[in-house]
């Protein structure tokens, strides 16, 4: 097994492990390749062999000079998936910015690939959050890497059996309580088992169109939380720029809420203002500051849409700066 180490050589990574079948085969293929990396490991204390998970990955650590950082939590309440996911993140964030790694590395794999696109499928999704997964993510500052997915889970199994390699078996994967687990145990499995060839291709051949369209996602005015992208003429390939840009900011539309800003063009969502005009799409915080009417009338004759002006007021932007730097 060989992944794609393009984006790790020479660079400072951290792989978020787990102990499980997954990040202990990445542990060995990273190894494997004479690549650099430490750990990040989370224990939630919520199964009886999570401590002994934890050990494993000190035991690894100390064995090949690893860097071992480990966060112990206790969750109570409900949605335990998302809060679990969003206290890992935020660890490995803080991780990032304390000991200046580049790369954030995960085990995501295959069948994980499959889990989503089927999760989205049923939710009503389009090509792009269909595809979902992607090996290579630039964040805000550093780069999500996911340098497994073209392989399944029953290839990292064999790896590891074939080299003798201790793992861990999460037995949470198995209660269908959480969605993904029910996706995986009623589809996603048996579909690989019996398609996996073609399933890897008509994902290479996803990724293809994606890159097809060539969306051009980086806003060209980013001042505090305003951002400005220029428009691309095509409202299917406008939206999935503001769906990306609220992803950024950790917020996911549902299709809902595509479909009315595509029919309102100017509307409020949850704490976002957006704006869809006819050469750029605007995205700022939502604000209910108060504007006199030599602001408005100056917002006017510059050609800032009505929903994003009140943030532009609270925050003092320089709106003559934007429109010289728009050419408006």
């Amino acid at each position: 097994m060989q992944i794609n180490s393009n984006f790790l050589e020479n660079k400072k990574n951290l792989l978020a492990f787990s102990a499980g079948v997954d990040s202990t085969a990445l542990f060995f293929l990273l190894l494997k390749q004479n690549i650099s990396f430490d750990i990040a490991i989370v224990n939630y204390n919520q199964r009886d062999q999570s401590q002994d998970e934890v050990n494993y990955a000190k035991e690894l650590a100390l064995k090949y000079d690893k860097k071992c950082h480990i966060k112990i939590v206790e969750i109570s309440g409900s949605n335990f998936e998302k809060n679990a996911r969003d206290i890992r993140y935020a660890f490995f964030e803080e991780l990032i910015a304390k000991h200046s790694y580049k790369n954030l590395i995960t085990a995501h794999q295959l069948n994980d690939k499959l889990e989503w696109f089927l999760m989205q499928f049923t939710k009503g999704a389009g090509l792009v959050e269909l595809a979902g997964l992607e090996e290579f993510a630039q964040k805000d500052y550093y780069n999500l890497i996911r340098p497994i997915l073209d392989y399944s889970k029953d290839e990292l199994l064999s790896f590891l059996k074939a080299n003798d390699i201790k793992y861990f078996i999460d037995e949470s994967n198995f209660d269908d309580i959480y969605k993904r687990n029910y996706f995986r145990k009623k589809f996603s499995n048996e579909l690989l088992n019996e398609f996996q060839d073609g399933i890897k291709k008509s994902f290479s051949y996803l990724e293809k169109d994606i890159q097809s369209l060539n969306i051009h996602d980086k806003a060209i005015i980013s001042i505090q939380d305003v951002e400005i992208f220029k428009s691309l003429g095509d409202d299917n390939i406008n939206i999935r720029v503001v769906d990306k840009a609220l992803k950024r900011r950790g917020y996911i539309l549902s299709s809902n809420q595509r479909d009315e800003i595509l029919r309102q063009k100017e509307i409020v969502i949850d704490t976002f203002s957006i704006s869809l005009c006819k050469n750029y799409i605007w995205i700022t915080p939502n604000s209910n500051m108060i504007m006199d009417k030599v602001f408005k009338e100056l917002c006017r004759v510059n050609k800032i849409p009505k929903k994003n002006r009140a943030y532009l007021k609270e925050c003092s932007i320089d709106i003559k700066k934007i429109s010289e730097e728009l050419m408006l």
